[in-house]
Formats: C-alpha cells, structure tokens, sequence
C-alpha cells in the first residue's frame, strides 16, 4: 500500500515538474540523446568486432584429425582380435 501511495505520489510531482519545467527538460533531453546515441554505438562496435575475434581465433584453430591408413588397419586387427576374445570367454562361460 505504501509503494502505491509513494508511486502515485511521484508521478504527480513527476507531471507538475514537467509542466513548470518543459523548456529545461527538452533542453537536458536534446543533449543526453546524442550522447546516449554515442555511447550505444561504441558499446555494439566494440561487441561487434569482439565477436568477429572469437570468429577468427575458432576458424585458426583446425584441427588435423586423419589417421594415416596404416594405423587404421592395425586398429581393425586389435578390434577383430578383441572380438575373437570376447567370442572365445562367452563360449566358456557356457
């Protein structure tokens, strides 16, 4: 109830003072503007250009993930070999 009262109250000072001082708060808005304007538009290019960093730091960083075919196939005879293994336990176990 007291922030109703408060806020009704405000607003009313808030209209008075505006209508006693409009030509000061047109004058104190026509100047924050441009500055607002200023500060906005360095805020998003300097994200801007920070984003495109990260871009070129995540396109330097390839990685070279072949594997040569000789190291293929010795994985291929380990995998068959294991399987073998586990053909050969399962067969005892019965």
């Amino acid at each position: 109830m007291k922030t109703l009262i408060g806020g009704a109250v405000g607003a009313v000072l808030g209209l008075i003072g505006m209508s006693i001082w409009w030509k000061p708060f047109l004058q104190l808005l026509a100047g924050a503007i441009p500055v607002m304007l200023l500060l906005g538009g360095g805020l998003a290019l300097y994200l801007g250009f920070d984003e495109l960093k990260d871009s070129w730091k995540k396109e330097d960083k390839t990685v070279d993930t072949s594997v040569s075919t000789d190291e293929t196939e010795e994985y291929k005879k380990e995998i068959n070999e294991l399987k073998k293994e586990i053909e050969t336990l399962k067969a005892e176990k019965e």
